[in-house]
């Protein structure tokens, strides 16, 4: 036995053991039946050396050797065995009286062949075919039995019928022959030797008849663009081709299919010219893309392009806004009908309740005050203090007494029963600000805070120079000089100069003078509408606090010895306090309208969406930054399009409640063109950018806070950090060297299609990241987590709490 593991290498029992085993071989792992390759060179290297007498032929005999080799191999005829699926359907809870005769009679067809059909696809090629290895069709059994199944979920099964050669299935294709669509949440398939291959699905699976092609599902492994098993390619680049669309024609609401338009759908031309509002997107007003919906014209656009090709005189003559609406203005889609998003971008179920029921309580409280006013004999606003806190108390309707028939005359005629059902829902909630102290918001300290922790906590900025300087272009806007003064502001320096308050850091500043000033002519001229553009200085006291110490209100020069500018500081007496008071609303006028119209829809709203139409379009559903970005993408889309249709949109909510009024989105807009900037969009570098922080490498996250007590930084620095360290993490994983990145086709395609199709108007700023290796993709990853996530709850979650007494 020494000499045959000398001979061999090891003990005849131990090279021969794998001859007796009985273990089939199904996707790489042995099940049982078949023998297992053993070392059949070393056996026949054996008996040669034997047959030469190299060695003691007693030892091992011949016959005993030819027994122990096996015959020339002959390809086994693959063994057909069965698998399961397991496939979770997501029940609605509520439907309408059609969508139950619809579901009835699914059942009763599901019974003669019209069935939910699925069929496995492996990751390997069938050496005949050329192509991926496919299952026979499998049906869901069960269907009629379960359809009056009232749990939220319903399990079905599936069998497939495949051959032990079949490989891993990678994707899985989904056929719905029913008339309805469904919610298909997930797919597990069992019976294969490896462990069970689960897909994530999440998606709505329409009917063969509306949408005739198989929907195509991938298993929840990730995969790179080159790392792709061969019988998966074609299917994912057949997905992304699906999901791209061809860019024409209207969209049905059962699509699903992301592309790019400009905002043209904000106006209402067709209502009124003084619903027409400018295209937003394109070479004179700059600005990200949307959601293209590809609807039909305005009929205003309509006869645009008829006047223009008839008489451009009685064009310019009948519509004098040539530069607002043309023939590309879409027409309005105005609620209860719904606006498009690609289909499984709306809202579920329980987050469409919860949403509507909180955009009802907005409508009803922005309508209850004007119809208070045309009903009300005296017509007037609120006369004190106590009618302001019977919004909360009472509740509008119960104070006025409407009666049912009134209330039927709401333009919200579906809500009218749970109306009815709940008066409570038209009383305000009490904002957080006056919950505990109903003047908090006349107070110096409290003004201070917010702007450091309220809902607006991203303008504040440390003076680098005084007085402040305007960016504006003097050509145009006349001479920008403040008119703060050192005088204004010395005496509340605790004995420090001017310049000394710079040199250490103490002088901060809230500055909307540059984005209202080139607007105010315009919102001066409208009904009721008036407005300064300010600046707001601050001093940070030895308790490390701030403290107002200076407004200065400006209004655009109207001629050389015109007043447009002046200063308010500190009142002294019960007259200069209420001007403070006044001064202090101009200032809060202002941050309202930068905060939603810039920091909170322009940053974490419509600056997003490019991306994540691009992340649709070109990363496919297996590819490890999608699955990372894929949760803090979602109802982004949808969300844009409501607001589109009831927030931004012309005499919308945005510009009833807000001072700029109709010039609320071209400020945005101006935003955009003149002080976005994406590489300035993560937190550190937004906090250096506004010197708020310096780098300093000493410190935890490498910054050091020149204004300690800053809780939306340093909360928001630890979340930052976190995001930060997950998302390195995860790239280093998928891209161990900076070629993987350069050759990632998708990834690449990604952030192009993001710039130069999404931010088309400005793709041309240097400033943009590049993505050559991880240190880059991490930067951008992280920093729209952080715009999606994090920032957005910043700027969106306080806005009641703090402007619900506004």
């Amino acid at each position: 036995m020494a000499l045959t593991k000398e001979i061999m290498g090891s003990s005849i029992m131990e090279r021969t053991s794998y001859v007796s085993s009985s273990k089939v071989c199904v996707n790489g792992q042995y099940g049982f039946g078949q023998v297992r390759p053993g070392l059949a060179p070393n056996l026949y290297l054996m008996r040669n050396t034997i047959k030469k007498g190299g060695g003691p032929v007693a030892a091992v005999s011949e016959d005993m050797v030819r027994k122990a080799v096996p015959a020339p191999h002959v390809p086994e005829k693959p063994v057909k065995f069965k698998v399961r699926a397991v496939v979770t359907v997501r029940n609605k809870n509520k439907e309408d009286l059609k969508e139950t005769l619809v579901k009835h009679l699914d059942a009763f067809t599901d019974k003669i062949g019209r069935n939910v059909v699925l069929e496995l696809i492996s990751t390997e090629l069938d050496p005949k075919t050329k192509g991926p290895k496919k299952s026979k069709e499998a049906v869901l059994k069960d269907w009629s039995k379960k359809s009056n199944v009232k749990a939220e979920r319903v399990n079905y099964t599936a069998e497939f019928l495949v051959d032990s050669n079949f490989g891993v299935p990678g994707a899985i294709t989904v056929t719905n022959k029913h008339q309805q669509e469904f919610f298909l949440e997930a797919i597990t398939i069992e019976g294969f030797a490896c462990d069970p291959v689960h897909f994530p699905c999440n998606s709505w699976v329409q009917s063969s008849k509306d949408h005739p092609g198989k929907r195509i599902f991938f298993s929840n492994k990730p995969y790179l663009p080159n790392n792709t098993p061969a019988g998966l390619r074609a299917l994912r680049e057949k997905e992304l081709r699906n999901l791209r669309g061809d860019g024409k024609g209207a969209r049905k609401l059962s699509d699903r299919i992301y592309d790019f338009d400009v905002y043209n759908d904000l106006g209402n031309p067709d209502k009124g010219i003084e619903l027409a509002r400018p295209i937003l997107g394109g070479k004179q007003i700059p600005y990200p893309r949307r959601c293209r919906t590809g609807r039909l014209p305005t009929d205003t656009g309509k006869q645009y392009l008829l006047c223009s090709l008839a008489s451009e005189n009685e064009f310019t003559f009948r519509y004098s806004i040539a530069t607002f609406q043309d023939m590309h203005c879409e027409s309005r889609v105005e609620k209860p009908l719904p606006m498009y998003v690609p289909r499984d971008e709306q809202f579920e179920e329980s987050k469409q309740d919860t949403f509507a029921f909180g955009r009802l309580k907005a409508i009803l409280h922005n309508l209850i005050p004007s119809l208070k006013a045309s009903i009300s004999a005296e017509n007037h606003e609120f006369s004190s203090f106590s009618d302001i806190d019977n919004l909360y108390s009472e509740g509008v309707l119960l104070k006025l007494g409407l009666q049912d028939e009134l209330l039927k005359k709401f333009p919200l005629p579906n809500f009218v029963n749970r109306i009815q059902e709940n008066r409570g829902i038209l009383k305000y909630d009490t904002p957080k600000i006056v919950s505990k102290d109903k003047f908090a918001w006349l107070r110096d300290d409290e003004f201070a805070r917010q702007v450091i922790a309220g809902v607006n906590p991203v303008n504040i900025e440390r003076m680098k120079v005084f007085p402040p300087e305007s960016k504006l272009d003097p050509q145009i806007y006349g001479p920008l000089e403040s008119a703060l003064k050192e005088e204004h502001i010395l005496g509340q320096l605790n004995g420090m100069t001017v310049q000394q308050a710079l040199d250490e850091n103490k002088l901060f500043m809230v500055d909307h003078h540059d984005v209202y000033l080139p607007f105010l002519d315009q919102i001066n001229a409208l009904d009721g509408r008036k407005s300064y553009a300010t600046r707001t200085i601050f001093f940070l006291t030895p308790r490390g606090t701030l403290k107002p110490i200076a407004i200065e209100l400006s209004l655009p020069p109207a001629g050389p010895s015109s007043r447009s500018k002046r200063v308010v500081t500190p009142p002294v007496d019960a007259t200069t306090n209420w001007i403070w008071q006044l001064a202090k609303s101009h200032v809060c006028s202002n941050d309202a309208g930068v905060h939603q119209l810039v920091n909170h829809w322009l940053r974490t709203h419509a600056c997003m969406e490019p991306f994540i139409l691009a992340a649709h379009r070109q990363l496919s559903a297996m590819h490890p930054i999608f699955k990372l970005l894929d949760p803090h993408m979602r109802y982004n889309l949808e969300i844009n399009g409501l607001a589109r249709q009831g927030l931004i949109n012309a005499d919308s909510v945005i510009e009833s409640c807000f001072t700029p009024g109709r010039y609320c989105m071209e400020i945005s807009a101006a935003a955009y063109k003149n002080f976005w900037r994406f590489d300035m969009e993560s937190l550190p570098a937004d906090l250096i950018r506004r010197g708020m922080a310096v780098p300093d490498p000493t410190q935890p996250h490498g910054l050091k806070l020149l204004v300690e007590d800053y809780p939306y930084a340093n909360d928001g620095l630890l979340i930052w950090t976190a995001i930060e360290n997950w998302v390195g993490t995860y790239v280093n994983h998928y891209y161990p060297s900076p070629s993987t990145i350069s050759y990632d086709r998708e990834l690449q395609n990604w952030y192009s299609e993001s710039i130069n199709v999404g931010h088309a108007d400005v793709r041309e700023a240097s400033w943009w990241p590049t993505l050559e290796c991880a240190d880059d993709l991490v930067y951008v990853l992280t920093t729209l987590i952080w715009l999606a996530s994090a920032q957005h709850a910043a700027l969106n979650f306080g806005q009641y709490p703090y402007g619900g007494y506004s």
